[in-house]
């Protein structure tokens, strides 16, 4: 689904994403539409402006994912304001475009999110990460202490490498290890960790200082 007040704009990202094998299930001007059509039709990516006809983004992601949970929400904005990218996924974007991002790009970007991977244009991944390292830095560790829950020294690994935005397969070739194998260890980490998609994992990693070298 679609999302965006501008319909030249609209109906141009719904074509691109049309002509890239996507079936664009809807498409809305706003908050009030996007969550109406969001209910019935389930989408599975969502394609989300900040600026909207009667809110901004980041309302339209959480009615969104109010009505339908199995969505994952990918904005893409004019704006690469570091409030409206943390706002976005405060209220549980997944990934945010800046509107230069060409056809490949977005194609790509949608492909990943649909994978439940995070997707940022390069800039915004490292505020975000910094965000969420702050946050852990003020509420502390937890309970389970600075590396998780009897995590293996591969799984410790594998999870710097996710943390940092890296897909399966890329972590294989860095680590010399096939790309089944490095899925098997994010598998088993999802269990052990109890997070249930990569999202959820980097974001673990993140807040637990896992992302910096070392």
């Amino acid at each position: 689904m679609v999302v965006d007040d501008h319909p030249i704009w609209r109906d141009a990202v719904a074509r691109d994403l049309a002509d890239e094998g996507f079936a664009v299930v809807a498409t809305a001007d706003g908050v009030a539409s996007a969550r109406r059509r969001a209910e019935v039709v389930q989408p599975l990516v969502v394609v989300m402006d900040m600026r909207l006809a009667d809110g901004d983004g980041a309302q339209a992601t959480a009615q969104v994912l109010t009505v339908s949970p199995g969505s994952r929400v990918l904005v893409l904005s004019a704006s690469d304001e570091r409030d409206d990218v943390l706002e976005a996924v405060k209220a549980g974007a997944t990934g945010y475009l800046v509107k230069s991002a060409s056809k490949a790009e977005l194609s790509a970007a949608v492909r990943a999110t649909a994978e439940g991977r995070a997707v940022f244009t390069p800039g915004l991944a490292g505020l975000v990460l910094g965000e969420y390292r702050r946050i852990a830095q003020t509420s502390g560790a937890g309970p389970t202490g600075p590396v998780g829950p009897s995590l293996t020294d591969r799984e410790i690994e594998v999870l710097r490498h996710v943390a940092k935005g890296l897909t399966a397969k890329q972590i294989a070739a860095r680590l010399s290890l096939s790309h089944r194998t490095v899925e098997n260890h994010v598998q088993a980490t999802f269990r052990k960790l109890q997070v249930a998609n990569r999202v959820e994992l980097a974001r673990y990693a993140i807040e637990h200082g896992l992302d910096e070298d070392g």
